[in-house]
C-alpha cells in the first residue's frame, strides 16, 4: 500500500514536472556547475585560460594582500551600511505614508516605482551629470547666487561613495516600499481597531505591534537588499568608473578586470568566490529563519 501511495505521488502533476525538468537541468548545470567551476578554479594559477595547475590557497593570500581589494571591500562597506539602513527606513516611512488611503495613491506609487524600471547604468549616468559640478546641481545654485556653494561628490575621493549612495537610493527605494506597502496592506484591520480602543499611539502601535508582525518581510527586504550591494557594479562604472584613484572602487570591478582585462583567470575565480562566501552568509541565516525556524516552532 505505502509503494501504491510512493507511486500515485510520483505520477501526480507528471507533464508538470516534465515541463520544469529543461528549467531544473538548466539551473544544476549552468549554476550549481558553474559555482564548482568557479571555486575548483580559483585554487588554480590559471591566467589567459584555465589550465589544472593547483597552488592551495595562494590565489586568496595574494588576493587579501592586494591594497585594491582591501580598498574595494572598504568602499563596499560604507556604502552598503548607510544603503542598507536608508533603504529600507525610508522605504518604510514612504509605505507608511501611502498607507494612509492618500488620493492618487496609484500615481505617487508609479512615480516612486518608477526609477527602479530602469537600468543602473541609466541611473549612473543621469546622476553624473546632476552631480557634475561644471553643468548639475552646483553650478545650478551658484547660478542663483550662491557662488561659494560646493557639491561635487564624484570628484572628491573622500565622499564619492555618498555621491554613489544618492543614486543607488533613489533607484531601489521605490521597490522597497512597495513590498513594505504589501506587508501593511496585509496587516488584519482589526488590530488597529484593537489599538484604537486601547488608547495606544498611532507611532507605538507601529514599533511594538506592526513592526514585529512584518518580520518576515523585513527579512526579505534585508536579503535583497543586500544582494544588490554585493553584486553592486554597472552603477559604479557609469558614474565614476572607480575612481578618483580607487576611491570608488569594489569588489565587482576587481573580478571583471581580472578576469578580462588582467587575464589573471585564478585571481578573478578568487575573488569572485569570496563575493560568493558574503552572499551564502547572507543567505544560509535567511533560509534558515524563514524555513528551519519554521519548521522547529
Amino acid at each position: 500500500m505505502a509503494s501504491t501511495v510512493r507511486g500515485n505521488r510520483w505520477i501526480r502533476n507528471l507533464n508538470s514536472k516534465i515541463a520544469a525538468l529543461p528549467m531544473v537541468i538548466t539551473t544544476m548545470v549552468v549554476f550549481v556547475g558553474g559555482t564548482i567551476w568557479t571555486v575548483v578554479y580559483s585554487f588554480t594559477n590559471s591566467k589567459l585560460l584555465p589550465r589544472e595547475e593547483f597552488v592551495g590557497f595562494a590565489q586568496y593570500e595574494r588576493l587579501w594582500s592586494n591594497s585594491r581589494w582591501l580598498q574595494s571591500i572598504e568602499n563596499l562597506a560604507v556604502y552598503g551600511i548607510f544603503a542598507l539602513i536608508f533603504t529600507i527606513v525610508v522605504g518604510f516611512v514612504l509605505a507608511v505614508l501611502m498607507d494612509q488611503k492618500i488620493r492618487y495613491e496609484d500615481a505617487f506609487r508609479t512615480i516612486m516605482l518608477y526609477p527602479f524600471a530602469l537600468s543602473f547604468i541609466v541611473t549612473g549616468l543621469v546622476w553624473q551629470w546632476i552631480l557634475n559640478p561644471e553643468f548639475g546641481l552646483q553650478s545650478i545654485v551658484r547660478s542663483m547666487g550662491w557662488d561659494n556653494f560646493v557639491f561635487d561628490p564624484l570628484y572628491n575621493p573622500d565622499i564619492v561613495m555618498y555621491g554613489l549612495l544618492i543614486a543607488g537610493l533613489w533607484q531601489g527605494t521605490g521597490f522597497i516600499m512597495c513590498i513594505m506597502l504589501a506587508g501593511l496592506r496585509g496587516i488584519d484591520e482589526d488590530i488597529w481597531k484593537a489599538t484604537r480602543v486601547d488608547g495606544i499611539p498611532t507611532w507605538k502601535t507601529y514599533i511594538v505591534v506592526i513592526i514585529p508582525m512584518m518580520r518576515p518581510v523585513f527579512i526579505t527586504v534585508l536579503v535583497l537588499v543586500t544582494a544588490g550591494i554585493i553584486k553592486l557594479y554597472d552603477l559604479v562604472v557609469a558614474q565614476t568608473s572607480g575612481g578618483p584613484g580607487l576611491a570608488s572602487q569594489v569588489p565587482a570591478m576587481y573580478v571583471y578586470d581580472y578576469l578580462f582585462t588582467a587575464q589573471n583567470l585564478g585571481q578573478g575565480l578568487a575573488a569572485s568566490t569570496m563575493m560568493l562566501v558574503s552572499v551564502l552568509v547572507v543567505l544560509i541565516p535567511w533560509a534558515y529563519l524563514e524555513f528551519g525556524g519554521k519548521k522547529h516552532g
